[in-house]
């Protein structure tokens, strides 16, 4: 099992580091196929060969990951395309 496991901190609101937790998914989703779906404050991220969440704090995201097999050899992808979204939506 890979693990990609990003933390990054913010300065939004909730309701804005909520909506840059949905952008995020739905771009993962999109481009990965993944599917998510929210419980309180966590996001959890399901498909075959990955599992993972995203979690909503006041000050931080953090997004964890645990790839299967077959995505191992996409993991730099997968993670680099994280940093740039949320490159892109905290300092929106």
């Amino acid at each position: 099992m890979s693990v990609i496991d990003v933390h990054r901190p913010h300065a939004l609101d909730k309701e804005h580091a909520r909506q840059a937790a949905e952008a995020l998914a739905q771009d993962l989703s999109s481009q990965f196929d993944v599917d998510y779906q929210w419980e309180g404050d966590q996001l959890k991220f399901k498909r075959s060969g990955v599992k993972g969440q995203l979690d909503i704090s006041p000050t931080d995201l953090h997004i964890h990951l645990e790839l299967g097999m077959l995505l191992r050899p996409f993991k730099s992808r997968i993670e680099q395309e994280i940093h740039s979204q949320l490159d892109q939506i905290i300092k929106a």
